[in-house]
């Protein structure tokens, strides 16, 4: 049950009544983390068919976004606290929105869902509270990980269409390599099927999403797999789904010899045209190895 308080305003929804996840077509199923001034926090599920013409109505022509892409790997807490500052900034000082590139050495994050036996090997690599909505995630080398940080007051305050775009910005991205992927009932994150002809179901998660709204400004954002080790992966539950029919993948893992600059250049078009924002380059704020 969402939480209202003065300086807590609920989301706008599409004009649709939102399903509950029981449903057999392709829809928006997320977690996301919103608070407001402390002590008020909410957690959002969210979970209702795509209403694209909405979406586009609602986030419409904006100005440009600065856009940062870090060429070595940034610690977590570091990038964290950047998140933070940037995200008030943003808040109190009118600063620009800014979408930023990165890696991370290798590592796992818990949102704020996550339960302690999907965490199979704790001391594997270094274990971080993201504060984000969602499970436990993995990120390292090899994995595009863009933090989002747009002011959803400009944009709406409709935390519904906000997330269906960062799904569908993931899947106009994929479609430039010919992947064809999508979001799936009650599995949080961008999905490939991978089914073969007369054989049992089979889908891996090739994206993940878990953002945090703070006084409607957005941070965290989306995690690409180009090309990490997938073995990594068995760390954890990712995002607490055990059933062996759904995994992981990457773009070379289906067969795709994309580089990471390749990833940058297909989730940056595809962010202006899902976003109808401008992306304009500015230097990394954090060049930090861990």
């Amino acid at each position: 049950r969402m939480v209202r308080s003065r300086g807590l305003e609920p989301p706008r929804v599409a004009p649709q009544r939102p399903q509950r996840c029981a449903s057999t077509n392709s829809a928006t199923t997320a977690l996301v983390s919103f608070e407001a001034k402390a002590p008020y926090k909410a957690h959002l599920p969210l979970c209702e068919a795509p209403n694209t013409s909405y979406m586009r109505a609602v986030m419409h022509n904006f100005p440009p976004v600065e856009w940062a892409v870090s060429d070595s790997p940034v610690s977590y807490e570091e990038a964290l606290a950047f998140m933070e500052a940037r995200a008030r900034a943003i808040r109190e000082d009118g600063a620009p929105e800014l979408v930023w590139f990165l890696e991370h050495p290798p590592l796992y994050t818990a949102g704020t869902s996550a339960r302690l036996e999907d965490l199979r090997d704790p001391a594997r690599f270094p274990v971080f509270d993201a504060g984000r909505g969602g499970q436990y995630t993995y990120h390292g080398p090899g994995q595009r990980v863009a933090y989002v940080m747009l002011d959803l007051t400009a944009r709406g305050r409709d935390v519904r269409a906000f997330v269906q775009n960062l799904e569908k910005w993931i899947i106009t991205a994929l479609a430039s390599f010919n992947v064809e992927a999508g979001p799936r009932d009650g599995r949080i994150g961008v999905w490939v099927d991978r089914t073969q002809a007369g054989g049992p179901l089979r889908e891996d998660k090739i994206a993940a999403i878990g953002v945090r709204l703070k006084r409607w400004v957005s941070f965290h954002g989306i995690s690409l797999n180009v090309e990490p080790d997938l073995e990594h992966f068995t760390g954890i539950t990712p995002c607490g789904i055990a059933d062996p029919r759904y995994g992981v993948t990457s773009l070379a893992d289906l067969g795709i010899p994309a580089s990471m600059a390749d990833a940058d250049i297909a989730l940056r078009d595809a962010f202006e045209a899902v976003f109808d924002s401008a992306l304009s380059p500015v230097p990394a704020p954090l060049q930090l190895t861990a």
